[in-house]
């Protein structure tokens, strides 16, 4: 069976699914996008995911011409068409077709669709062992000069920082901010572990504020983990007992190096794989 995209109100074929090379999407960066999981047959916290969606729409004056309930009911009849139970979802609003010029007075009318497919971030040993990570020196965006609360097709920062990870030979780049505190990574947030009490980067620090990182958070709280948000170093993750990271796509994954250095023991830690196990549990069975 051929592939289904929902693309301006309508499923069609993958070959099918064409936007314009008139799309400030395309020409600019000039859109939003939101990416989410499908467990057991169900979307992850959509509503959650939709908000964000439309705060960022609203933030940049993109007015997406869908409510968040049609968008909801298109990406359940889209795995449903599909036949998926355990998916990505990527959904995705273009500022739509205009002029070649930057002017976004020039658009008649967003482009909307989404994708769903399975996906996976990590090669799976990478879940059992850990993953070895270094730190950028490409600075992440300072929230001053766009807000991180902004989730836009632009990931050009991102991927800058994604190149220097590939030349080093590992997966994944931790970013600085124009602090010099740890921010995030290039597609993941960050956390560490040191005596026993969780830390993660603040909202202040410039991140995107990620679904999955709410959702460790509140799994941590429940399990009575002390955690607190709070500006880190690059030296309090070379000190730190663990560190892993979460995101929609990588889900929960263990860091065990850093910059060739060793976290920890090197291995995947305790609270590491206590909160990784509670948010796969709680992904699935609620």
């Amino acid at each position: 069976m051929s592939k289904l995209v929902w693309i301006d109100g309508q499923r069609v074929p993958l070959a099918q699914a064409k936007i314009s090379v008139f799309d400030h999407g395309l020409l600019y960066g000039d859109g939003v996008f939101e990416g989410l999981r499908q467990y057991n047959g169900g979307i992850f916290r959509p509503q959650e995911h939709l908000d964000r969606l439309f705060d960022s729409a609203r933030a940049i004056r993109l007015e997406i011409p869908y409510s968040a309930s049609e968008l909801l009911r298109a990406m359940e009849e889209t795995l449903a068409a599909n036949a998926l139970q355990e998916s990505y979802i990527r959904l995705v609003v273009t500022r739509g077709v205009g002029l070649l010029g930057i002017s976004p007075a020039n658009c008649q009318r967003p482009s909307v669709f989404i994708i769903t497919d399975t996906i996976q971030m990590y090669p799976a040993e990478l879940y059992r062992t850990g993953m070895a990570i270094i730190t950028a020196s490409t600075v992440r965006t300072a929230p001053n000069a766009l807000s991180p609360k902004i989730k836009s097709l632009n990931y050009l920062n991102n991927i800058l920082a994604k190149w220097e990870a590939i030349d080093a030979g590992v997966p994944e780049a931790v970013m600085l901010n124009h602090l010099g505190y740890v921010c995030e990574c290039t597609g993941d947030n960050i956390f560490i572990v040191r005596r026993g009490e969780l830390l993660t980067p603040p909202p202040e620090s410039g991140l995107l504020m990620g679904i999955t990182r709410g959702v460790v958070l509140e799994l941590a709280g429940k399990a009575g983990i002390p955690t607190r948000q709070t500006n880190l170093l690059r030296s309090d993750l070379y000190t730190a007992d663990e560190c892993f990271l979460t995101g929609s796509g990588a889900e929960v994954i263990a860091v065990t190096s850093i910059d060739k250095r060793p976290i920890g023991p090197g291995k995947v830690g305790p609270i590491t794989q206590q909160l990784s196990a509670a948010f796969h549990h709680y992904a699935r069975h609620g």
